[in-house]
């Protein structure tokens, strides 16, 4: 008769089969039965946690990587998970930053930080550090993580995103290049090649690049949703009409502008992202004073082709301008973020 280790064991192979072929249920059961025979099972724990976020149970996966690091608190792999679930699933950053830092301690409790776990680390401290808008030091981490681990897809894909988002556009299509030759079927690398081809003025390229992100994931990268500048600027007419006779009023002599996608210029003068929607850029309205002599400095600028790409089709698209339009003109009304979550302008 089997002990219970090897029974234990024996549950995890056949939660994986099952897990691997799509039989969730039966997987879940199979760790139930062996976390019964070994109830500190971290393997098993961690198991159910990769389960159930896969499966969008988010507290429930959280639960798991945790009671997984809390009985074994060496396995390395309920670690990263449950830092990498903070940042991509909860927006703990601040969190998930302190997780990292500790596994980088070598205290003996903790899972031995090799170089393996260092690029591993690094590049989760990197993501974090990204989604706080702290883009130069994710890129000296990710670069660390690279340093660790040698040539890694994954990586060098983030580091291309990095760039890009900082308006290092031959940086990025360097280090993009670089990555999809490493994974050509890695459409998060294959997407945002395309991104910097077409700010290098290939947007042939950048076509081809989009249509192979999309193949490869539909959900994440839809083709973009092209139509004709007259259509747009139709749409656009139409949203600033729609808009109540007062605010049309203020708005008189704030021209209403559509380009391509932001320069490089407004990128790194503004700090915002290349891939906005939109942007306000002046002086709101309730910040202007009555005897300020430069109104034309106002104006709202809509990025067609950036608001192409986040759409499934023509309706979409349509809904995303107006939007769009409103936000913007929420911001030279003098509202903040919060103001336009609470309208519904966000």
């Amino acid at each position: 008769m089997k002990n219970d280790k090897d029974r234990y064991w024996d549950c995890l192979d056949q939660a994986m089969e099952a897990s691997h072929s799509g039989r969730i249920e039966e997987a879940l059961a199979w760790l139930d039965e062996a976390l019964r025979v070994h109830p500190g099972g971290a393997e098993a724990h961690n198991g159910r946690g990769e389960i159930q976020w896969d499966e969008g149970r988010i507290d429930e996966a959280l639960f798991e990587f945790e009671a997984a690091a809390r009985t074994d608190p060496k396995f390395t792999a309920a670690h990263l998970n449950r830092v990498e679930l903070l940042i991509e699933e909860l927006g703990e950053f601040e969190q998930a930053l302190e997780l990292c830092d500790e596994l980088l301690t070598g205290r003996p409790e903790l899972p031995r930080p090799d170089r393996t776990l260092q690029s591993e680390v690094y590049y989760l401290k990197a993501k974090a550090l990204f989604y706080l808008d702290d883009l130069e030091g994710a890129v000296f981490l990710v670069r660390r993580a690279l340093k660790a681990a040698g040539d890694q897809p994954v990586y060098s894909a983030f580091e291309g995103q990095v760039l890009f988002e900082l308006g290092r556009y031959s940086e990025a299509q360097r280090v993009l290049e670089h990555a999809v030759a490493l994974d050509p079927d890695a459409a998060h690398a294959v997407y945002h090649y395309g991104l910097v081809l077409e700010r290098a003025g290939d947007p042939e390229e950048a076509s081809r690049c989009f249509a192979r992100a999309n193949a490869l994931d539909p959900h994440h990268y839809p083709v973009p949703a092209e139509v004709s500048e007259e259509f747009f600027r139709g749409v656009m007419d139409e949203a600033l009409a729609n808009l109540p006779r007062s605010v049309r009023d203020t708005m008189e002599n704030v021209p209403v502008l559509v380009e391509d996608f932001p320069s490089v210029e407004l990128v790194q003068s503004e700090d915002v992202s290349p891939q906005i929607l939109g942007i306000f850029v002046g002086v709101p309205r309730t910040q202007a004073s009555v005897t300020d002599q430069m109104p034309d400095i106002d104006r709202i600028i809509l990025f067609k082709k950036n608001l192409e790409k986040i759409c499934q089709d023509r309706e979409d698209l349509i809904d995303q301008i107006q939007i769009t339009v409103r936000h913007e003109v929420g911001h030279y009304l003098g509202l903040d973020e919060d103001d336009l979550e609470r309208l519904g302008l966000a």
